[in-house]
């Protein structure tokens, strides 16, 4: 058991490079974090400046997390509200006019449970245009919401969401199709 751990403990999971961007984003965010709610474009910036894909008109609170911004693509007119996490170990990418409510969670990353060492698994999540992930809700590794799509305030999606359609509860589970009016 001892000689696993430390076999775990030796394994390469990041390069020299993104270690330093870490590092620095680290230091870096709390110009993010304590910046004051309305300097939207700020904090555009600063996520630019570490290779976020940030679109046009994007609202990020001042007290989202985020890790590794680089990993990270929002559409234009996404709003990611107070107190999210973006736990973007892979890359987490949110279609246009997105709406993710305050204390969601988006985890793009995971361990192998079957690996006496639980290697890192850096997974993908993918959230489509006009989805709204309500409070408190849970997004796991490797899942896609369709288009349209609402996850229901403190739900935990698993699995992939379709198109159009309400999910809600732990696991979130099919409620109804929405009728969208233009």
């Amino acid at each position: 058991m001892e000689n696993e751990i430390e076999c775990r403990r030796r394994l390469r999971k990041w390069s020299k490079w993104d270690l330093a961007r870490r590092v620095i984003w680290w230091f870096l965010s709390p110009c993010f974090r304590f910046s004051p709610r309305l300097f939207w474009g700020w904090r555009r910036f600063l996520l630019r400046a570490f290779g976020a894909k940030i679109g046009a008109g994007v609202r990020i609170y001042p007290d989202v997390k985020i890790l590794i911004p680089w990993n990270l693509t929002l559409g234009s007119w996404v709003t990611v509200g107070s107190n999210v996490t973006l736990y973007a170990l892979g890359e987490i990418v949110v279609g246009q006019k997105a709406t993710i409510s305050q204390n969601a969670h988006l985890c793009a990353g995971t361990h192998d449970y079957q690996s006496p060492t639980f290697e890192l698994i850096k997974s993908s999540i993918n959230i489509g245009p006009s989805v709204w992930i309500c409070a408190d809700s849970f997004i796991g590794p490797s899942v896609s919401v369709g288009a349209g799509a609402v996850v229901a305030a403190r739900s935990v999606v698993i699995k992939d969401v379709e198109e159009l359609v309400v999910v809600g509860g732990n696991p979130a589970r099919y409620i109804k199709c929405r009728e969208m009016k233009c």
